[in-house]
């Protein structure tokens, strides 16, 4: 079991245990944390790409069975998934119908009047998720001023209805233009389409995401409407796999902007929680990094599937109202998160000109890499790390999974074969170290392009490394881009399954309105005004999201630009000024922040708000991170052969378990734990930190 010791966290309203799920594309991971005995255990199985609440049932049986605790003990389960983002990225959502105001049927076609590639004309934009001929028209109409032109026609409704149901639709959206001004008008149109679609799910976009932007507006409804009966089914087949289990205990999911939600707002609003997996991630590497004494931070999340990496800046995280997901623009907040490289189960292939490719597609956790002896044919980064000696067949998830190195071996051959090797010798394990160094190439370079975006230079960061494939990787990427710290934490392959139980509970409102500040005190009340309705609105939310969560806490930001501008800036408000608005006070943040970034003020120009933004959190009982006591470094149990930089080297093999506070372990050296495997170069060194972090610099550095 792997469990380690911490001082007890404040108790739940009903069980003493607190558990985190990340389903992910290859492995389920799980994280106990136990009130009582201050204990985390960690456990992963085998994802089920079918039906991935199964393998949540089967990991949550077998982790209370080793946590030695009973079902009744759990009192709180947070959940996160990659379900809804790969449903939208593969097309395999709901049959949407969109209803829009009479004449804005091309609002998808349209969109932002953006060509796909500036350099090439004929190749083709993103195929809407809903054809034009399922795109339904209302004279319904409200002006730009929130003055209702035309009301609801009751027989246009049961016409439009009447063709939802002719072409099979399984969800609708509705977004009416300015229904951010006024969203009574889009909801009469949504509920006389619920009276009359018998149980079909309807989305506002206005309840959704009331923000300026038909297109994007249009989107965010239509994603909505499109995952959510996948999601409702999921998490009805969810929660009766848990109780199945025995356990009684509330379930929450993992949202976008590294919080959480019940299950009930996840029903209603999936949105919120497309990209939740990644989210808490981050949400774990803060707390990790605070141990470490660490503020600027770049994760990287390797799992099977896919790397996840994202910025923290003076211990924030990025966050952005500019996602993508499946290259359609997703206008809500959400953490910053970009895929780059590759995951451990990422193919490694051959094009017809011979050059050597990683990715992007994925082996999957079925059939899954060739060493998991399923029936995969195709080579991946997991076979690689396997050849080069980096992990050990009989030690895989602490040896409850057996690798087929021989298999491994084969499919790499053919690679080697295909790439010149034919006569070299050890070519699968040459072809294996030259895909990871092709691989280390490409990451370097997205991470590289990533942090360039933000004027920033990776140099200046660290490595916050996790995922199962994460530690095995980091130190190759760190050396590549001049990263001088890694820090690998104590569970970092099942570290968002951590994150899940660390987060507290989150949303976040929105209101368009044009205020110019030059009108003053007019300004200033309406400004007032917004906030509070904000405030009432997001506090009603959270009182009915369960009593575990402490006070509301608030976070506003507004939108703004000088007068003429056509791009915004954020601008954070203390709550004070949010409730009780200074003009003067407010122009001068803007100032500021446009000369932090454009390096100049234009103090001739009037300020204008065109949005207004509010996040809500309500505290979850903190869980705390166990500490390690200190001792001496430990002898290493074993020596393995690792081919690294053409040449194979014996090096010796530490147990995590048995690195207590303040060890060090020069490189070249490996440290395995059930879950992961760390890789340290020659020259390089990991010193254990309080919590069981592994500090990694150049021997010739600081200990971090």
């Amino acid at each position: 079991m792997t469990a380690d010791t911490a001082a007890p966290s404040p108790r739940g309203p009903a069980g003493r245990c607190r558990v985190g799920v990340d389903v992910g594309g290859t492995f389920t991971d799980f994280v106990l944390a136990d009130s009582s005995s201050g204990t985390l255990t960690r456990f992963k199985v085998p994802s089920v790409p079918d039906d991935p609440s199964l393998s949540v049932e089967r990991g949550l049986s077998a982790l209370i069975e080793r946590a030695g605790v009973v079902p009744d003990d759990i009192g709180l389960i947070v959940h996160g998934t990659t379900l809804l983002i790969n449903a939208i990225i593969q097309r395999r959502g709901a049959k949407v119908g969109l209803v829009v105001s009479q004449g804005n049927r091309s609002v998808l076609e349209i969109g932002r009047g953006n060509l796909a590639h500036t350099q090439d004309f004929t190749l083709r934009k993103e195929e809407p998720l809903v054809p034009r001929d399922l795109i339904f028209e209302t004279s319904a109409r409200v002006l730009a001023d929130g003055v209702l032109r035309t009301p609801v026609a009751d027989a246009e409704l049961t016409q439009i209805a009447e063709r939802a149901k002719a072409n099979g639709i399984e969800a609708v959206a509705v977004q009416l233009l300015n229904s951010y001004m006024h969203p009574a008008l889009e909801h009469e149109v949504a509920e006389g389409l619920r009276r009359r679609l018998d149980g079909v799910p309807v989305t506002e976009s206005a309840t959704i995401w009331p923000e300026l932007g038909e297109f994007e507006r249009a989107l965010i409804a239509i994603m909505n409407a499109y995952v959510q009966p996948i999601m409702d089914d999921y998490l009805t087949r969810l929660v009766a796999r848990v109780k199945a289990v025995g356990v009684g205990a509330p379930v929450y999911i993992t949202a976008s902007n590294g919080g959480t939600v019940s299950v009930e707002t996840a029903r209603a609003r999936p949105i919120d929680t497309v990209l939740s997996g990644p989210a808490s991630g981050v949400v774990a590497a803060l707390r990790a990094a605070q141990a470490a004494g660490r503020s600027n931070l770049i994760t990287v999340d390797m799992g099977g599937t896919s790397c996840d990496v994202s910025v923290v800046q003076d211990g924030e995280p990025s966050f952005t109202s500019d996602a993508h997901v499946g290259n359609l623009p997703l206008m809500v907040p959400v953490l910053d998160v970009s895929a780059i490289g590759a995951g451990g189960g990422s193919v490694v292939w051959v094009d017809p000109q011979g050059v050597l490719k990683i990715g992007p597609h994925s082996a999957g956790a079925e059939p899954g890499p060739v060493c998991y002896g399923r029936g995969g044919t195709e080579p991946t980064l997991t076979d690689c790390y396997l050849l080069v000696g980096y992990i050990h067949p009989d030690h895989f998830l602490g040896g409850r999974m057996r690798l087929d190195e021989a298999g491994a071996r084969v499919a790499l051959e053919a690679v080697g074969m295909r790439i010149g090797l034919q006569d070299a010798p050890d070519r699968a394990v040459k072809a294996a170290a030259a895909a990871l160094d092709v691989a280390t190439a490409v990451m370097a370079a997205e991470l590289q392009k990533g942090t360039a975006r933000r004027g920033e230079n990776p140099a200046d960061f660290t490595l916050m490394a996790f995922g199962g494939a994460g530690p095995t990787h980091a130190n190759l990427l760190a050396d590549e881009v001049d990263i001088e710290c890694v820090i690998v934490p104590p569970a970092s392959s099942t570290f968002c399954a951590l994150g899940a139980i660390l987060a507290d509970v989150k949303r976040d409102y929105v209101r368009s309105r044009h205020i110019r500040l030059r009108d003053g005190g007019d300004a200033a009340a309406a400004l007032a005004q917004i906030f509070r309705d904000l405030e009432a609105e997001a506090t009603a939310w959270l009182a009915a999201e369960g009593d575990i969560l402490g006070a509301a806490e608030f976070a506003t930001t507004l939108e703004m630009r000088y007068e003429g501008q056509s791009f915004e800036l954020p601008v954070s408000l203390p709550r004070a000024l949010a409730r009780r608005p200074d003009v003067a006070a407010i122009a001068d943040r803007f100032h500021d922040a446009h000369e932090k970034l454009y390096g100049f003020r234009d103090l001739e120009s009037d300020a204008e708000i065109t949005t207004q933004r509010l996040r809500v959190t309500g505290r979850m009982p903190p869980v705390t991170m166990p500490e390690i006591d200190a001792g001496p470094t430990p002898s290493p149990d074993d020596r393995r052969r690792v081919y690294h930089q053409g040449a194979a080297m014996d090096v010796p093999v530490f147990q995590r378990s048995q690195l207590l506070r303040d060890a060090v372990v020069g490189g070249p050296a490996i440290i395995e734990q059930e879950d992961s495997t760390t890789w340290i170069l020659p020259e390089w060194r990991a010193v254990t930190d309080r919590i069981g972090n592994l500090i990694l610099t150049p021997a010739a550095g600081t200990e971090g």
